[in-house]
């Protein structure tokens, strides 16, 4: 997961970024638009509303370490449902080369 910000303002609520979510098993992109100034709640909403929802809970999710994705509401969110949450680490873009170069492509 990763976010994609500065895109112009679409859409009725104005959204200016996206949240790109890649499957590592089928390279599937999905991607969710969302204002920049949500909270962590928005997210994980909008997460399980247009993902989980349809695809099932993940089994091992690669972050970076975004506020809204190292939030205590994350942290539980992991623990109940038994997630494996990896973050990744600053200047090694090979951790999530995957979502990154999905990113560019966008």
């Amino acid at each position: 997961m990763d976010w994609v910000t500065g895109l112009p303002p679409g859409g009725d609520r104005s959204y200016n970024s996206c949240l790109v979510i890649l499957d590592r098993f089928s390279k599937t992109p999905i991607f969710l638009p969302c204002p920049r100034d949500d909270t962590a709640m928005y997210t994980a909403l909008l997460i399980w509303n247009r993902v989980i929802s349809l695809s099932g809970i993940f089994t091992n999710i690669i972050k970076d370490r975004d506020p809204k994705f190292t939030s205590a509401l994350w942290k539980n969110i992991h623990q109940i449902f038994g997630t494996k949450l990896s973050f990744s680490t600053a200047y090694h873009p090979q951790t999530d080369g995957l979502a990154e170069r999905m990113i560019q492509t966008f």
